[in-house]
């Protein structure tokens, strides 16, 4: 049972992940995710290092921030933020407007084609707020993903990053996110030799 204290997050430790994209089916099959449309994915390139060259993966979701400009701009108050800090959309409120996805950094989200309400990731939170892991962390083959209480420092995520300190991916932009990263500024500063791979849901917001 969570308290109001509680703070769900996702830590992604990227000298773990192998972009077997495990955490990608898992949701798609556990949130009936439409085909093309992603609550989570990876994107992959190459990079080089004193290990020559290799693969980088870095998984992306919705960051479920604490400063949200999806649900400042959401006209409806379809999107809001739950106690335990998860940003979800009512899809009742929703009207399909697409404001909250061009005020996503993330492009975390995306438009149902048949309904035109809006979708993306909800932490699983149909699962953790009955104490169960998200599909992608319970997936995960190299236990990349951490999930947990952000505030309890006996949590598993809280001792993770303890240890080993955490980065948010667009700090700068002050958004306070939930989801956090291993390793995201040593992977960030590799030189590039090759073109990243994207999944994902990219906005495109003349179409449609």
């Amino acid at each position: 049972m969570s308290t109001s204290n509680t703070r769900y997050g996702m830590l992604l430790d990227l000298s773990l992940c192998i972009g077997c994209n495990a955490c990608v089916v898992a949701c798609k099959q556990e949130n009936a995710v439409p085909l093309t449309k992603f609550n989570t994915w990876i994107e992959s390139w190459d990079v080089t290092s004193d290990e020559g060259t290799r693969r980088a993966n870095q998984p992306k979701l919705c960051n479920h921030c604490a400063d949200t400009p999806c649900v400042k701009v959401c006209p409806t108050g379809a999107s809001y933020r739950t106690e335990e800090g998860v940003v979800l959309v009512d899809p009742e409120r929703c009207i399909g407007c697409k404001y909250c996805l061009a005020a996503c950094p993330y492009q975390a989200r995306w438009v149902d084609d048949s309904s035109g309400e809006v979708g993306k990731c909800t932490l699983c939170y149909h699962r953790t707020s009955h104490g169960l892991l998200p599909a992608c962390v319970s997936t995960c083959v190299t236990r990349a993903r951490y999930f947990g209480d952000l505030n309890d420092p006996e949590s598993d995520i809280a001792k993770k990053i303890a240890e080993v300190g955490d980065e948010a991916l667009y700090a700068d932009l002050g958004l306070d996110p939930s989801v956090r990263y291993v390793g995201l500024s040593r992977v960030e500063g590799m030189p590039v030799v090759s073109a990243v791979h994207r999944g994902g849901n990219v906005f495109k917001p003349f179409e449609g």
